[in-house]
């Protein structure tokens, strides 16, 4: 994490104050004042329309604060990935750290950039004179092709205008966005409010004049952009599917550097794999591209979507069969060869549970409940109605709290979700598998992807006699007394002279093993191992 050192010589008429401090709470720390005062100070300072905006693109559910990380981390990510990209962040200090953490923790290699601010600055106006000298240090064309600057909770609230910052600074491109936790419910759509607005900068410049093309060069045939990221190999899987209809892969948005936006914005079609960026799809519906829902996931699933693509690139009928009829089989082969056998319960916050319930269902398991943290849109009809029709009940915008009901109720072979919702199962001997590291991390498409699933699947499965010796071994233990949390003044213990006999020889505790020698005993041949 770097902070930036902006000149102490800002000038003073370039911007009005923003108003309404009192409302943050006048030290700086404004995020703790909860989502509805922080929301009321937005609008106060003139950021209403930048609400609105993001009432729109992302409605929120039943929970009124994010229940996953801190959204902003979604479009920090993207900006991370991106090549020649710096990322700037303006928020509360525990904020910018906890982001950074966490950046650093899936594995980002490149600092974050940090526009420190307190009361003073806040009040006065002097924190977007702050941004816009670090925006002017930052800028190197020589490093940079675009600068992000993100609004966390509390400069959104008060009015910091990032709108008002230069759109390019000595030729290096500079991206203003708000991300506020109390304006954007997941941190998986703050994803689509980067790579939309820099859709959006890059459709304005191809429609001046030439742009940077692909590194390879452009594609002969007409290419079909990937929306939402994915496994490495599912935008190969999904190439090779498409070539027997004429067309090629385009890029995967969010991309890793900025000339791919133009060729991603240079597609014949939008296969919004992950329906939920819907700010990014209105930017490519701008463009005149059609946008097709769904995924070629299972038997079903890619059937529908070779058909779609098709119709929408406009591919003869028979281009369409011959693609379906050399991959069909395929998936069903390798669907057939591993079959899975079970009752599971899924959800997440990636926006493709309802991808992963369908190749579940199609490979054999038995899924009554999927919840997602993302809404429902138009392009995720698809999967919604085909999930419906088997019996499955399906929660858009689910809460945490609907999520561990439907593992309560359903008492199924597995679960898979977020962390709390893996705890939850766990701790009454259910397998579950977190879904963000163990089932996104595999592909999904097409036939790499029909029998993807099974071996992790059914190795959890299997290990439901594992989790109730687990269980009851450590009966008891984080619980009550144990928990180390007590609710009332403990209670001196009798004397132990008086009330309870010597133990007998060889233990401490009336012949019964020790929690240390009944672990020993339970590892193969009774041996300590580090």
């Amino acid at each position: 994490m770097q902070s930036a050192h902006p000149s102490d010589n800002p000038e003073p008429d370039s911007i009005s104050a923003p108003s309404d401090d009192a409302a943050l709470g006048g030290d700086g720390h404004g995020c703790h004042a909860g989502a509805d005062e922080l929301r009321r100070a937005a609008e106060a300072a003139g950021n209403s329309d930048v609400l609105e905006r993001l009432a729109t693109d992302y409605p929120t559910g039943p929970h009124d604060q994010p229940q996953t990380m801190c959204p902003a981390f979604g479009s920090l990510r993207v900006g991370l990935r991106m090549r020649r990209t710096a990322s700037v962040l303006c928020g509360s200090a525990c904020c910018v750290y906890g982001l950074s953490f966490t950046s650093h923790f899936y594995g980002a290699r490149r600092s974050v950039g940090y526009v420190p601010f307190d009361s003073e600055t806040l009040v006065t106006g002097k924190v977007f004179e702050d941004v816009r000298a670090a925006v002017e240090q930052l800028a190197d064309p020589d490093k940079y092709d675009a600068v992000v600057v993100m609004n966390l909770c509390v400069p959104t609230a008060s009015g910091v205008p990032l709108r008002l910052l230069p759109k390019t600074q000595n030729g290096v491109r500079i991206i203003g966005i708000d991300v506020p936790g109390f304006g954007v419910p997941t941190h998986a759509e703050a994803k689509d409010v980067l790579a939309s607005a820099m859709l959006r900068y890059a459709r304005g410049e191809a429609e001046q004049g030439p742009v940077q093309a692909p590194r390879g060069g452009r594609s002969e045939r007409p290419t079909v952009t990937l929306l939402g990221e994915m496994f490495p190999a599912d935008p190969v899987g999904i190439g090779a599917m498409l070539a027997p209809l004429g067309l090629a892969i385009g890029p995967v948005v969010p991309t890793r550097e900025w000339r791919e936006l133009y060729a991603a914005l240079d597609c014949a079609a939008v296969a919004a794999i992950h329906p939920y960026y819907t700010a990014s799809i209105r930017e490519f519906q701008q463009a005149g591209r059609a946008v097709v829902g769904s995924a070629p996931v299972g038997y079903d699933g890619t059937a529908a979507w070779l058909a779609a693509i098709g119709k929408a690139c406009q591919i003869a009928e028979d281009k369409i069969a011959a693609a379906s009829n050399a991959f069909l089989p395929a998936i069903q082969g390798a669907m057939a060869k591993a079959p899975i056998d079970g009752t599971i319960v899924v959800s997440g916050y990636e926006g493709s549970e309802l991808l992963v319930a369908r190749l579940l269902i199609e490979s054999g398991a038995r899924v009554p409940y999927v919840g997602t943290a993302t809404p429902r849109t138009p392009w995720s009809e698809a999967d919604r109605d085909w999930l419906e029709a088997k019996g499955v009940r399906v929660q858009f915008r689910a809460t945490l709290e609907q999520d561990k009901a439907a593992v309560d109720a359903v008492k199924p072979d597995l679960a898979i979700g977020t962390t709390p919702v893996v705890q939850h199962a766990k701790e009454q001997s259910i397998p579950a598998l977190y879904f963000t590291n163990l089932i996104s991390a595999r592909p999904l498409m097409g036939p790499a992807g029909a029998g993807s699933l099974a071996q992790v699947v059914n190795a959890a499965l299997a290990n439901q006699a594992r989790f109730e010796r687990m269980t009851a071994f450590f009966a008891g233990v984080g619980e009550g007394d144990t928990a180390g949390v007590w609710d009332r003044q403990p209670r001196p213990r009798p004397s132990a002279t008086a009330h309870q006999p010597a133990p007998p020889s060889g233990g401490k505790s009336g012949g019964k093993p020790t929690n240390a020698s009944a672990r020993k005993a339970a590892r193969p041949g009774g041996q300590d191992r580090c």
